[in-house]
């Protein structure tokens, strides 16, 4: 079946920041728009189900099959946004945003089998290592990369 292409190629910009939200929740945006080039087959460099969509996939208990499954029918970010309420754990909207905040904040540095990885990458890029959240530096490589 031929599906709407509502989403962005990744070979020629980069997805949604982890930073935006969908329905309340930080990375979301993201995963779609790399859930949906890896549909239309124009991903590029990027990969869905990666350890980023799994701080989200594994907080909420759900597979990254099953999310497929469901952009695959060609729901929108807000319906995608209900799908991902109303699957695996319940959440709170106060759990919600908790969990957003600190997702923000979240470094590579802090984790002593990244730590060279992540410092190595920000330098690459002119960011402070001990200062750069993961997001940030995320954000830049995709600037960094068109």
């Amino acid at each position: 079946m031929e599906h709407h292409h509502d989403g962005k190629d990744l070979t020629k910009e980069a997805p949604r920041s982890p930073k935006t939200k969908v329905g309340g929740y930080v990375i979301l945006g993201r995963t779609l728009d790399k859930c949906r080039a890896l549909l239309w087959g124009n991903i590029g460099e990027y990969h869905f189900d990666c350890p980023l969509d799994n701080m989200l996939f594994g907080w909420k208990k759900i597979v990254g099959d099953d999310f497929k499954a469901a952009v695959a029918e060609g729901k929108n970010d807000d319906e995608m946004a209900k799908w991902v309420d109303g699957h695996g754990d319940k959440v709170t909207a106060e759990e919600k945003q908790k969990w957003s905040d600190e997702m923000m904040k979240v470094t590579l540095y802090s984790d002593p089998e990244k730590r060279d990885f992540f410092i190595e990458e920000t330098k690459k890029l002119g960011l402070d290592p001990a200062t750069t959240s993961m997001f940030d530096w995320l954000d830049a490589d995709d600037r960094a990369s068109y």
